[in-house]
């Protein structure tokens, strides 16, 4: 009889808060299995954040684990190896100006920082915030890590979340900026023969420049042109299979576990955490508009007209955007094939949000 009493007090404690988050747990779990969005994050982040918000449980393993792996910066450097080691840069070698739509798809980033000060965020939780925008969770974890930012569980929430809704959020951005003519532009595909040396060349050459331009990037550049050292250098292929399968799918599962260390109710449920959501999911549209308009801007000058939908696979979303530009595509002209033009901006927005993020950091440490 004392149990039941003792587990009907320990229900009348509950805080709505810590209901609202659980509910928060159950609706991330429902995304994660039903809708089949980012299973791997979703499901031990939804499972983590009933976890910690029980009343009297003691979270000290998850602090732990949240320590070891991601305040060490432990988790994401690991799961960009095994980033890198499925990426296949030859769409982009084959077509080198897809590196100038990576680029302008960071433009989202820049804007949120400056619209967080402007709302009073501190200037490291506004820079922390701004990451959310290049849909890049590894590196928002990264960023909010480094800077030690007080709304670390929304930031990586908001990161992730928006990154597997790339095919709900962006179509209708990009029909809205966009008319059918410029959907329908076809751009035949003539893949240039990249030699095995190039592929080898490439990630080491890539690491060498960004650690250079961007050196608080070098960390993140640098384990993720590694995993794709693994992938193309042609004599580890078990390592690369593990990298790609066992090791990104083993550190996901307990980064999404870490990370409900920061979704406990009194850190989370407060005004600035979906402030911080609407920032995050702001950026990320500019950071689509930014990519579209970048196009319609070089088609101006240019003889050989780009589709502008492009522009909008060039966030930091592998391979999602690349897959939704190609259906958008096919769904205005069944014979436009978009998809390895797609993937070109696609994986050169995986460096360019990486460089930005390295940028980003860079430029708050001088302003301090």
């Amino acid at each position: 009889m004392d149990f039941f009493y003792d587990l009907f007090g320990t229900l009348l404690s509950v805080t709505w808060q810590e209901l609202l988050m659980i509910g928060i747990g159950c609706a991330l779990i429902w995304c994660a299995i039903k809708k089949e969005m980012e299973p791997t994050l979703l499901l031990p982040m939804g499972f983590g954040a009933i976890l910690v918000n029980l009343p009297s449980v003691h979270t000290e393993a998850i602090e732990t684990l949240f320590n070891a792996g991601i305040a060490s910066e432990l988790f994401p450097l690991l799961l960009f190896i095994g980033i890198g080691a499925m990426i296949d840069f030859g769409p982009l070698l084959s077509n080198p100006k897809m590196f100038l739509f990576g680029a302008a798809a960071q433009f989202g980033i820049f804007f949120t920082l400056v619209v967080a000060v402007a709302l009073g965020f501190d200037l490291k939780d506004a820079a922390s915030t701004a990451i959310i925008a290049a849909a890049d969770g590894p590196t928002s974890i990264y960023v909010a890590n480094y800077f030690d930012s007080k709304y670390q569980g929304a930031i990586m929430v908001a990161a992730y979340s928006y990154m597997a809704l790339v095919p709900i959020i962006q179509p209708p951005i990009i029909k809205a900026i966009t008319t059918k003519k410029e959907r329908m532009i076809r751009m035949p595909y003539n893949p240039a023969s990249i030699s095995k040396t190039t592929r080898i060349l490439f990630p080491i050459f890539v690491t060498i420049i960004a650690g250079s331009v961007a050196p608080k990037s070098a960390e993140l550049i640098g384990f993720l042109m590694f995993g794709n050292l693994i992938r193309e250098c042609g004599v580890l292929d078990s390592l690369s299979s593990t990298a790609q399968g066992a090791l990104a799918n083993l550190v996901t599962i307990v980064l999404g576990l870490s990370v409900a260390f920061r979704m406990k109710a009194d850190l989370f449920v407060t005004w600035e955490t979906l402030l911080i959501l609407a920032l995050g999911l702001l950026g990320f549209v500019f950071d689509t508009v930014g990519g579209v308009f970048f196009a319609k801007l070089l088609n101006l000058f240019s003889k050989v007209k780009v589709n502008p939908m492009i522009g909008a696979a060039g966030i930091s979303a592998f391979p999602m955007a690349s897959r939704m530009v190609h259906k958008m595509g096919q769904a205005e002209d069944r014979g436009n094939f978009l998809l390895m033009h797609a993937a070109g901006a696609n994986v050169s927005g995986q460096i360019a949000s990486v460089i930005a993020g390295g940028l980003i950091i860079t430029l708050v440490e001088q302003v301090l």
